[in-house]
């Protein structure tokens, strides 16, 4: 047999693998609407919304692996306008390997209570630059233990019913979960932030229940997990219907067999008269470490006892900029703080060191290093704020 034939033969029956499209959707556009565009779409394509459009009530499900969904010229608005798919959310995504990108969604209601602006049942997806608000739930996802969710660059506001059970976000049983860059307030009662991801990475991020607020949790990671909390603002107002700020195992472990929990330069304020900052279960078996902290306010640092507290503020000084506008960056008096903190070290094999520090809204910026760590989630430098932006900008 001639190799050379072979191989040319073999080559011609390999079947030509289509290059990715992207299919465009706007006023003048091949598409009216995102769900006109996803149905046409095939694995792997990139779905460009204009901002420009009407998209009202534009619900679907789909199936297509790799899909990205980016907004354009602004930021298009998805409001669920009296509908649903599937009894569930407005998109609700059984592809894997999504990206949703620049995208606002909101007003999603189904008649079980439980409806979501993304529920996600396939494995893997990206959230970037999106605003979900006034949902019954921000963003639900089933259990997927090979699955990772990520969200950057985003916010979450005013989803909840008012049960307690309904959420800003709601991360189910998956593999991983990363929040980075993003801000999330103001739930109707329930959570800023639920996830019973295997393993959590809360990073340089804002949780904030805000002035006149009434929700729950600001961070449960009920089932445990490894988790990794570092450089966050997380604030609690007094009007919190739960005194405890982060909360750790209250619900069992389940699958989670990892009790890692590393808490390291953030900055927590409490501003009801009580509370536990790091309400974190006896049945946690590995020690928690909570490391370089302000802990502001009243309350209780922690309910675990063997939790290894290691160069925390607790107290009540003047510390921050502008308290009163959430603005934590630290006042160039603050002296308790400043250069005050230690080497954050490592855990479960990665560095704990703070990389970025929270710039609002929904933004990051690499953080500035001068002498020693401060304590908290934010770096004293009196041109932090002009040099080392890294964000999101949407097109």
């Amino acid at each position: 047999m001639n190799p050379g034939r072979s191989a040319l033969a073999l080559l011609f029956a390999i079947p030509a693998v289509a290059a990715a499209a992207t299919l465009r959707v706007g006023p003048g556009q091949p598409f009216a609407t995102p769900c006109a565009a996803v149905a046409a779409a095939n694995h792997g394509d990139t779905i460009e919304v204009d901002a420009a459009g009407n998209y009202a009530g534009n619900v679907c499900t789909w199936t297509r692996n790799g899909l990205t969904l980016r907004g354009v010229n602004g930021r298009p608005h998805i409001p669920a306008n009296g509908q649903h798919a599937q009894g569930k959310a407005i998109w609700v995504i059984a592809g894997n390997d999504t990206t949703i990108e620049n995208v606002e969604m909101s007003g999603c209601t189904v008649p079980d209570g439980n409806g979501a602006a993304i529920r996600q049942e396939g494995t893997n997806l990206t959230l970037r630059g999106v605003h979900f608000h006034h949902n019954q739930n921000g963003i639900l996802t089933s259990a997927n233990p090979a699955s990772t969710i990520t969200i950057e660059y985003s916010e979450f506001a005013y989803n909840g019913t008012g049960t307690g059970y309904t959420h800003n976000l709601y991360i189910g049983h998956v593999g991983r979960f990363v929040f980075r860059h993003s801000w999330s307030h103001h739930a109707n009662v329930g959570h800023l932030l639920k996830s019973r991801a295997m393993r959590n990475d809360i990073l340089y991020s804002r949780l904030t229940g805000e002035t006149g607020a009434n929700a729950s949790y600001e961070l449960t990671l009920p089932n445990g997990g490894l988790a990794f909390v570092i450089g966050n603002l997380i604030q609690q107002p007094a009007t919190s219907q739960n005194g405890a700020m982060l909360d750790y195992l209250s619900e069992g472990a389940g699958a989670n067999t990892d009790h890692r929990l590393f808490v390291v330069n953030n900055t927590f304020v409490n501003a009801r008269s009580n509370g536990t900052f790091l309400n974190i279960h006896p049945g946690t078996s590995e020690a928690p470490l909570a490391r370089n902290n302000i802990f502001h306010g009243a309350g209780t640092v922690t309910s675990h006892a063997g939790t290894v507290l290691d160069h925390n503020y607790t107290g009540s000084a003047a510390l921050f900029v502008d308290p009163s506008n959430y603005d934590y960056r630290l006042l160039p008096t603050a002296a308790a703080v400043i250069d005050a903190g230690v080497a954050p070290g490592n855990g479960a094999g990665e560095s704990l060191a703070p990389v970025y520090q929270y710039v609002h809204p929904a933004d990051a910026m690499l953080r500035p290093l001068s002498g020693a760590i401060d304590i908290g989630a934010y770096e004293y430098h009196a041109v932090a704020d002009l040099i080392f932006r890294d964000g999101f900008e949407a097109n």
